[in-house]
């Protein structure tokens, strides 16, 4: 819907009285793309509140900051209150008198009639900041799935938060500083699992949390919601939890098509999405809009299958092809955009898919959220199929002849790096004693703890002196909090990191290219019911989201609901290749990058012609490194690279 900034003046004396309208108008340029079609701001006493908005409800009458009855309570907020109808009525006959039709107003009210637990009201995703001024105390909130962001940074001179960090490090004062100590954590996950981010002393509100601070500084952070854990016991029958879902869900997508603008579909051509765009079909009885985005590469494309789902739905298709120079162009200002470095490639294409939507749309549903709610990923039932076999062989085997396996398939020159990294996702590579090998280091870390302690510089390993802790704690904190069955431990893990990163990378991109993306899978009330579904109905062999599956058939082609799982796939194997390759490693090592005394070079040279002999298969690890750098030179060093790919010889030239 928007984006929104603001800051809390802690010490009077840090800004000039009539400094704090000019901070906010510096941070509301940095996120105009996220609302292109006006903009807002309140100052008061010590406190300044601003938005940039793209209208989608309430267009006339919905502007932001908005305020109560006596100009006692302001409101900035990004995101949409699904309910907010519903509330309406009792918000009213408890005598609160609404000025617009906007969802925006709600949340005033029911501030005023529940205070804090007024997020307790709400089905939808946002993140708000409210100043009451009778308090003296800014309120904040974020949705409980993380769909919409709030970064805030606190210091004994203010509290400054924003949609975007690129806000915040417009305020006055504000110097962009890498988190040293989040390094380790980064190269293993490619994100900060907690609340801390790769900018020093800047944070993110966690999902399903508020936070209050009054004019002494005083923070408290409370969290309103959390996942069902340990239920789903099978005292139901399967067809009673395909039912119920299927159920929910069109309940879900009915209530994300609230719009006063046009609406589309993210098509890739998998289940959620075709799901999701079929749903939409039936309860607006009309042809809609889909948007789909491929390559030339057939193989990592799914723009087949896409235009098949559209063909099957009669919908108004779009599509857009990425080409490896578009590529390779875009990749600084997606960085730039994203705040942090990417942590998938098919942030670029996603971006360019949003693009083209914007010229049709300015809502899209999306599938994001079916994967981590209904054990979607392949790693799922390869975690449990591993763990019943290692039970096995552990019984098996001796601990030595385990060990000395394990070094075999990850360190010899006898097998190949395809073969390697096949092997290398099996209880035999793995060590059935350590969660963090069996899984983490398994489907997630680029570099492990192992890997990164020959890596980084001395320096900073000196910095982060807690290392054989700090890789993992972000994620493992939620992992001892979850209970239940073993898949619906690995369900909430995901829940709580790798899920609230997607939804970052779904937020920035689209929100790039000025369109609001939603996602009905992840309305509560179905994630909630999702989280009591058994692990026996969600998985079937080597196959998940088995529930989606049958509620889907009446829907879609069986083709379609039950074709191997691509994942949005992007060829940066083929194109980390020839002299590609060479120019990213004379990035990493010219003497611009060597001096941050982050990475020891020689490691980085190992790493490099291990991957160019295809010994072993490094591109992600290079993909983790290219982005780390290049987010330096945009947002530490205030350098916009330009990677120029040259249409001849294929060279990337950084400059």
């Amino acid at each position: 819907m928007c984006g929104i900034c603001g800051a809390v003046i802690l010490r009077p004396e840090s800004l000039p009285a009539d400094g704090l309208r000019r901070a906010l108008e510096a941070m509301n340029t940095q996120i105009v793309h996220r609302g292109p079609d006006e903009d807002g701001f309140y100052v008061g006493d010590r406190v300044g509140l601003a938005m940039r908005r793209l209208s989608i409800i309430d267009l006339k009458t919905g502007q932001q900051p908005m305020t109560n009855e006596e100009g006692t309570i302001w409101l900035v907020y990004n995101g949409e209150i699904y309910n907010h109808g519903d509330l309406r009525p009792g918000l009213e006959a408890q005598g609160h008198r609404y000025r617009s039709h906007s969802d925006t107003e709600t949340i005033v009210h029911l501030y005023e009639q529940y205070g804090k637990d007024c997020v307790r009201h709400l089905r939808g995703m946002f993140a708000f900041a409210l100043w009451d001024s009778r308090r003296r105390v800014l309120f904040a909130a974020r949705d409980r799935l993380g769909i919409k962001p709030f970064y805030y940074r606190l210091s004994r001179e203010s509290f400054v938060f924003g949609s975007e960090i690129k806000a915040i490090l417009a305020y006055p004062g504000v110097r962009p500083q890498l988190n040293r100590r989040a390094i380790p954590e980064y190269l293993a996950f490619g994100f900060i699992a907690g609340p801390e981010t790769l900018f020093d002393r800047i944070r993110k509100l966690p999902p399903g949390h508020t936070l209050e601070i009054d004019q002494s500084g005083k923070v408290q952070i409370e969290r309103y919601w959390d996942l069902p854990r340990g239920e789903g016991k099978a005292n139901k029958p399967q067809s009673y939890y395909i039912q119920n879902y299927r159920d929910l869900l069109e309940q879900s997508v009915s209530s994300h098509l609230m719009s006063d603008v046009p609406l589309g579909v993210f098509l890739s051509g998998g289940l959620d999405s075709s799901v999701v765009a079929a749903l939409m079909t039936k309860i607006r009885r009309a042809p809609i809009e889909t948007f789909s985005v491929g390559y030339e590469e057939a193989p990592y494309s799914e723009l087949t299958y896409a235009s098949a789902v559209a063909k099957h739905l009669d919908s108004v298709h779009h599509e857009v092809k990425v080409s490896w120079q578009q590529f390779w162009s875009s990749l600084p200002k997606i960085i730039w955009h994203e705040d942090e470095p990417i942590v998938w490639p098919s942030s670029i294409p996603l971006y360019y898919c949003a693009r083209l939507a914007r010229e049709h749309v300015k809502v899209v549903l999306t599938g994001e959220g079916s994967d981590e709610t209904l054990a979607g990923y392949p790693r799922y039932v390869f975690t449990l199929w591993n763990t019943r076999l290692d039970r096995f062989y552990r019984t098996l085997t001796p601990r030595e002849f385990r060990r000395r396996a394990r070094d075999f398939f990850s360190h010899s020159g006898l097998l190949g790096a395809a073969l390697k990294r096949k092997l290398s996702h099996s209880f035999l590579a793995r060590d059935g004693d350590s969660w963090t090998s069996l899984y983490l280091d398994n489907f997630f870390s680029a570099f492990s703890r192992a890997e990164q302690e020959p890596l980084l510089d001395e320096g900073l390993l000196a910095d982060c002196r807690v290392l054989p802790d700090a890789i993992y704690s972000g994620v493992l904190q939620h992992w001892e909090q979850s209970s239940g069955e073993l898949l619906q431990r690995l369900l909430y893990t995901d829940i709580k990191t790798y899920l609230v990163e997607l939804l970052m990378k779904q937020d920035n991109t689209s929100m790039a290219a000025s369109v609001e993306s939603r996602v009905p899978f992840l309305d509560h009330p179905l994630v909630e019911f999702a989280a009591r579904i058994p692990a026996k109905f969600q998985t079937r062999g080597l196959t998940g989201k088995c529930v989606l599956k049958s509620a889907a058939e009446d829907l879609l082609p069986k083709s379609i609901i039950y074709r191997r799982k691509m994942g949005f796939p992007t060829p940066w194997r083929g194109w980390l290749a020839g002299p590609q390759l060479q120019s990213v490693e004379s990035l990493l090592l010219e003497p611009r990058t060597v001096a941050r005394r982050l990475f020891k070079p020689q490691p980085l040279k190992n790493l490099f012609a291990e991957h160019r002999q295809r010994s072993a298969d490094h591109y992600d690890r290079i993909w983790r490194l290219l982005n780390l750098e290049i987010w330096q030179r945009v947002f530490l060093d205030r350098d916009m690279p330009s990677l120029t790919p040259s249409m001849s010889d294929g060279v990337i030239q950084a400059k």
